[in-house]
Parts: structure tokens; sequence; C-alpha cells
């Protein structure tokens, strides 16, 4: 990838080709080597990857047309659809069968979309956070491009749009506290603790990112990919309190403590930033560290509850009400039970939400 376009590289995060962090990775702090990749990629513990079918509920066009203002549906992973103001937007776009640069090699989805994208409406706008394959997935970009009025990305991540054919009318690029009106909302791009890069060698030559999502009586607050740091404080005083913080659980690994959090971390971010309910997401969807897949949601749950802070786990594909929030099914605990009598001898079941069989 070139050095950073000199617009670029005029930002307070820019130094020497790339972009940082606010607070810089401690010089003893745990990092992965040869032994940890390897487990990684080839000495994986039980349950990483569920052995029976998740549930997901079914999303049609004519569901979505006749969705109130306010609703929002996971679709797996960190990619969200969500209704306001009368616009649809998307996070974090990943419909490939893969988070990876291989369609024959890398981490595979637990489940399909809820929805094809051949299904989805117009959508107002793409909201970004960073480039890594499971949060930038250049199949669903080139397929997205004409139904999406804008794309908004932090610096140097619509580049990358602009290089795979996206119009560049359509992208709009920012700096953290950087951000743009549109479709009724204010969009914020806020720090975030994380990296980027695609290849061996565009480490950090794009920039990564949080953002706040205003509405009028609503705010809305979305991770990206972190590590704990004090930027959420500094982001709940100017912009909180938040409605729903949609938070990163998943992932986690005491070798990388720096880029991504501990479920614990994620509920005092939570707090930080002054959110009322946490909707915990990157998980259930990619196997991308060494716990259970399921561990995400008993651990943020458990956690939550230390605190007094409630947590909202709607399913994949199910709708969720931004306005009027409820905890919803703990869906994920029929397919572990599931599993557990598969263990034993009993045999699977295939699980679905609402009953279906």
């Amino acid at each position: 990838m070139p050095p950073l376009k000199p617009e670029h590289a005029h930002s307070p995060q820019a130094r020497q080709g790339r972009f940082h962090n606010l607070t810089p990775r401690p010089a003893d702090a745990p990092a992965p080597d040869a032994r940890v990749l390897w487990n990684l990629l080839f000495n994986k513990p039980r349950f990483t990857v569920p052995r029976v079918a998740l549930p997901v509920q079914r999303l049609t066009r004519q569901d979505l047309e006749q969705a109130a203002d306010g609703s929002l549906y996971r679709l797996g992973h960190s990619t969200l659809l969500f209704r306001l103001e009368g616009n649809w937007w998307l996070t974090d776009p990943v419909f490939s069968r893969r988070a990876s640069p291989f369609a024959f090699a890398g981490p595979k989805r637990f489940h399909e979309p809820p929805i094809s994208l051949a299904e989805l409406p117009p959508i107002r706008g793409v909201i970004l956070s960073h480039d890594h394959y499971d949060h930038l997935d250049r199949a669903t970009i080139k397929v997205l491009a004409p139904k999406v009025e804008v794309f908004v990305t932090p610096l140097g991540v619509g580049d990358r749009l602009l290089a795979w054919g996206v119009s560049a009318h359509k992208v709009r690029q920012f700096d953290w506290w950087q951000g743009i009106d549109a479709g009724g909302l204010r969009l914020t791009a806020t720090p975030a603790q994380h990296f980027s890069g695609r290849g061996l060698r565009d480490g950090n030559r794009t920039l990564w990112c949080s953002w706040v999502i205003e509405a009028p009586g609503f705010k809305l607050f979305f991770s990206g990919d972190t590590g704990y740091f004090d930027g959420f404080s500094e982001i709940g005083r100017r912009f909180g309190p938040f409605d729903l913080t949609l938070m990163e659980t998943g992932a986690w690994n005491e070798h990388w403590p720096y880029v991504h959090m501990h479920p614990r971390q994620t509920v005092q971010a939570h707090v930080d930033l002054g959110g009322r309910w946490l909707l915990p997401i990157h998980n259930g969807t990619f196997d991308l560290a060494m716990h259970a897949w399921y561990e995400p949601f008993e651990t943020v749950l458990e956690h939550a509850a230390q605190q007094g802070v409630s947590v909202a786990t709607p399913g994949m594909g199910e709708r969720f009400d931004l306005r009027a929030p409820q905890a919803g099914k703990r869906w994920w605990r029929e397919a572990v039970a599931e599993e557990k009598r598969a263990e034993a001898g009993a045999g699977p079941r295939r699980c679905c939400l609402h009953g279906e069989r």
C-alpha cells in the first residue's frame, strides 16, 4: 500500500507514515508468538465452533419494509442493520462465507446471514470501523455499492473503497472527532485502541475508530474493535449518556489485551460511556480466538450483573427495538444444551428461534 495521502498525514494520529493509538502499546504487554499462532491455527480447544446449527431468524425485504423506525437486526459478528429517521444503515457489513483474503481458507461463518444482499432495501449509509477482514469485506462492498448512498469511514479506509470501484461521491473519510450529518443523523468518528491492515506490508496505514450515532432524542455507540482505554471516559464526557452501546465482546485472549477487550472490560467501557443498555457484538459468527463460541455471552452477562448493567442479546435476524430495549431470549443456551446432548449420545436437534423446527 502506498504511503499515507498528504491530507491523511496531517492527522494527529499519524506519525512516520502510519497511524497510532492514543496510548502506546506497553513494552511489557504480552503479544502472540509462534506457539500462540500455531495453537490458534491448528490446536483449537473444543467448542470454539458450534457443533449444531445456530438459530437464525430469516428476514425478507417485506419484513424490512414493514419494520418500524427504531428497528435493529443483528446479521452476524459486527454487522448490524438498523432503521432511524426513516433510513436504513449498516455497520461493518460482512456477508461472505469467510472473513479472509481467501475463499478456501480462514474463519468460516457459523451461520448464513439472516437476509441476502439482494434482498436488502436501499441503504442510506454504511458505517465502517476499520479494514480487517471480519469488518471490511470486499465482495460485500462491491455488491452493496449500487444501493448505498454514502460510506462513512476512518481515514484511509475510504481509499480502499475507491480502489475497489466505489464512486468517490459516495465515500466520506474522517479523523477522530470529525463527522457528518446525513439522513437525519449525526455520525462522529471517535477513538478506539486497535490496529489496521489487510496484508504483510500495510499495517496501520489506515485509521480505526468507533462511532457515535445521534438521532433526535436518541444516542447510539458502536465500538468497532478496541482494547480497553481511557478514551471511553472522554467519549462519554463529550457525548454521553448513550441509550444503547453496541460493544465488542468476543475474540479476546491474554496474548492480545491491548487490542481486544475481555467482557469484564466491555462492561466497564459501557459504564465509562454512560450507557443505559449494552448489546454485545463481535461474537457468534466467526472463530477468532481460543474461547468457546458461546463464552462471550455468558461472561459478559456475569460481569454485567455484578455492576447492574442491562444487557440485550437479540438473536441473529431477530428484531430489536432501539427505543424500547428488552433483554430478550438467551438464544445460545438452547444450542449449547443441544451440543451437550449430542456429546452424551442423545443426538443433535436443529434449533431455531421462535420455536420453529
